[in-house]
């Protein structure tokens, strides 16, 4: 059986600075402390987990 997990994505340095600009961005339209954080999707399987 599969199951999903989301690791941390790991993400180059032009699209960390993408980010970045849109926290910033959100954080001037709403006046609040944005912080995105991205994860990336994996199937795994159970038996995997279990090793």
């Amino acid at each position: 059986m599969n199951n999903v997990a989301f690791p941390v994505a790991r993400l180059h340095d032009g699209t960390i600075r993408q980010l970045q600009q849109l926290e910033q961005r959100l954080r001037e339209e709403t006046g609040e402390e944005i912080v995105l954080v991205a994860y990336e999707r994996k199937t795994v399987d159970e038996e995997e987990t279990k090793r």
